[in-house]
């Protein structure tokens, strides 16, 4: 079974950094693409950040442009999110995921399009 894993979650303050991690665990697996999510109580589950390994192409919502940076190691597909200039909104559940190499090259910022997830970090900002 697939599994990864987050971490780097925390408490911290409005304009503050966190730089949350991601590796794979249990069965290896082949991905072209990988992406960040996060989901706030009430909300929906929304992708913050998509990376596609063939030349390293990153999407971002527009909500954390210029202000996220997603990075990774394809070989290992581990993953990283530079979260800086954090705002309370920014507050969620963030979670790793990968899409499985039978999906093909294209990137996706749909969660339906993931196949392997993480437990999910918890990122919390204070005003």
């Amino acid at each position: 079974q697939v599994q990864l894993v987050e971490s780097g979650g925390g408490l911290v303050q409005a304009g503050d950094s966190l730089r949350l991690s991601c590796a794979p665990s249990g069965r290896t697996f082949s991905s072209y693409g990988m992406g960040w999510f996060r989901q706030a109580p009430g909300k929906e589950r929304e992708c913050v950040a998509a990376i596609t390994w063939i030349g390293s192409y990153t999407y971002y919502a527009d909500s954390v442009q210029g202000r996220f940076t997603i990075s990774g190691y394809n070989a290992k597909n581990t993953l990283y999110l530079q979260m800086n200039g954090l705002k309370p909104e920014d507050t969620a559940v963030y979670y790793c995921a990968a899409r499985d190499r039978a999906r093909g090259f294209r990137s996706s910022m749909d969660s339906a399009e993931y196949d392997y997830w993480g437990q999910g970090t918890q990122v919390t900002v204070s005003s």
